[in-house]
């Protein structure tokens, strides 16, 4: 795979999803906290269409039940509901912490610690979502491109905070030699797999 070449192909569509990112209003970030909590193991299409549909119900203000959204779209619904209402409960903390922590590392271990179904895929997912830079988000997609590309040797089984880390680091290692910016190397490993540049 020739990867100058791919990222050529790509490379508009890349940077204005990026440029879309960083423009999303801060009243999304709750919904946009939300998406991360359902994508683990899930369509990212499936889950933006249930967002949407909670959003629309305005699950942010009312007294709703977003299991009702999420039966037949997301897996482990039951749990990723109880997540959300979780999640709603401690918004006004969370929201405050966003505007305090401005080290984006520091701001993805917070949320790491105090959003119920994060871990530091679904941080860094997020944090991608709302502008920053430079946080690997290590699905399936990316772990599959790092090892075909010999960045990783093996495709881990689990992914412990040092491994994880580690595997990030080796990531933005590579991103300097051939000059693409981590971000930009994560939605196109993404568009390969999936056809598209999405979230």
């Amino acid at each position: 795979m020739n990867i100058l070449e791919e990222y050529n192909k790509r490379k508009n569509i890349i940077k204005k999803r990026l440029e879309d990112f960083k423009n999303v209003k801060k009243e999304d970030y709750f919904y946009e906290v939300c998406f991360c909590i359902l994508t683990p193991q899930s369509s990212a299409k499936q889950c933006w269409k249930a967002i949407l549909l909670l959003k629309e119900n305005d699950f942010l203000n009312k007294d709703i039940n977003p299991l009702n959204y999420l039966i037949d779209k997301i897996r482990f619904h039951i749990n990723k509901s109880k997540y959300l209402i979780e999640f709603k409960q401690k918004w006004h903390l969370i929201q405050k912490k966003l505007d305090e922590i401005k080290n984006a590392k520091e701001l993805r271990e917070f949320l790491v610690k105090n959003v119920k179904g994060y871990g530091y895929k679904e941080a860094s997912h997020f944090l991608r979502n709302i502008g920053y830079k430079n946080l690997a988000i290590l699905d399936r997609h990316i772990l599959k491109n790092l090892y075909r590309l010999n960045i990783i040797n093996e495709l881990p089984k689990t992914l412990t905070k040092k491994k994880y880390f580690e595997i990030e680091q080796k990531f933005i290692d590579f991103s300097k030699k051939v000059n693409i910016d981590m971000d930009e190397l994560d939605l196109l490993f993404w568009s390969q797999e999936t056809g598209e540049v999405f979230k």
